[in-house]
């Protein structure tokens, strides 16, 4: 009953009106919050350690992000793209960057996930949503200046609904007397990912190492892609054509060596002694693609851990 999936629409969205409608009607000055990046070395050995094949995404998220934050007055939002495959990395990363910023990481009152399929699942009720995400992030920036928002899976996401935030990240100083030059938003995506293999397997065919891809090879190629994904929420978007994202972050897919690293470090978190054996029966379980080569897994690190369980409690 269409009754009935707006009233789970507002169920949905209800916890958003509380903190951000209260704010909002505060017309307050975003004050600083008790977070922020004390240590770069701190990030970076966290995506030494923990992020695998993914030269590329480390450099940019690095860079960007301690710049940003280094920076007592940015002209706009950070504003992160992470495009590729599932189990590259994608939302691996962004815990990364919350956990670096604020203490509790994703479960910081200042970091805020949206998932599209159980935040934004009726296209019927775009209207709604769009109201209601203005309104969470006014309110929530409100209160801290440095809020973190994460969009996960952009490519599920209605296509016009994200254009909703425009306004937010766009080079303004203040809109409607709230600053949101502090603030950072994620993209996680699928979309492009096709893209990015097409880069990736070209350099392993020409026999050429995947360190070598620049970002120039396909950050342009990557933006136009998503841009014209029908499938996509950043589908003509004006976020995109009006050059509001400051990065898009290919994430390479991930071949045999790198399962095996995850796989390790998976073992060493779980308190087990390294075993080369099992890690190398439970990389060698997994699928690859193409069906030829045999190249790159495909769906990456993601099923390591139940595929280890298997083997842990043989």
């Amino acid at each position: 009953m269409k009754l009935g999936r707006a009233v789970l629409a507002l169920l949905l969205l209800a916890p958003w009106v509380g903190r951000g409608g209260e704010a909002l009607h505060q017309r307050r000055s975003p004050p600083a919050c008790p977070g922020g990046l004390s240590h770069l070395s701190s990030l970076q050995k966290d995506l030494d350690k923990k992020l695998f094949g993914q030269h590329l995404a480390k450099k940019v998220i690095l860079n960007a992000v301690s710049g940003f934050l280094s920076n007592p007055r940015p002209k706009k939002p950070l504003t992160l793209s992470l495009h590729g495959w599932t189990g590259t990395g994608k939302n691996f990363v962004s815990k990364i960057i919350a956990e670096n910023i604020y203490e509790g990481g994703l479960n910081s009152d200042y970091v805020h996930l949206f998932v599209a399929t159980l935040h934004f699942p009726h296209a019927s009720n775009i209207t709604l949503y769009k109201d209601q995400l203005q309104l969470w992030i006014r309110g929530n920036v409100s209160a801290c200046a440095r809020s973190i928002f994460i969009f996960d899976e952009m490519d599920k996401m209605h296509a016009g609904l994200i254009d909703a935030i425009k306004p937010f990240l766009d080079y303004y100083d203040v809109v409607d007397e709230v600053s949101y030059q502090k603030a950072i938003f994620i993209f996680l995506s699928n979309a492009g990912a096709e893209r990015i293999t097409d880069v990736a397997l070209d350099f392993w065919r020409r026999g050429k190492q995947r360190e070598e891809i620049k970002l120039k090879d396909m950050e342009h190629a990557l933006s136009v892609s998503v841009f014209n994904n029908r499938n996509s929420g950043f589908w003509h978007s004006s976020l995109i054509d009006r050059n509001l994202i400051d990065y898009f972050v290919p994430f390479l897919p991930l071949e045999y060596k790198h399962l095996k690293m995850c796989i390790r470090v998976e073992m060493q978190a779980r308190g087990y002694e390294v075993d080369e054996d099992v890690i190398s029966r439970v990389a060698e379980e997994m699928t690859f693609f193409p069906k030829e080569e045999r190249v790159f897994s495909d769906k990456g690190c993601k099923t390591v851990h139940t595929k280890l369980d298997y083997y842990l409690d043989d």
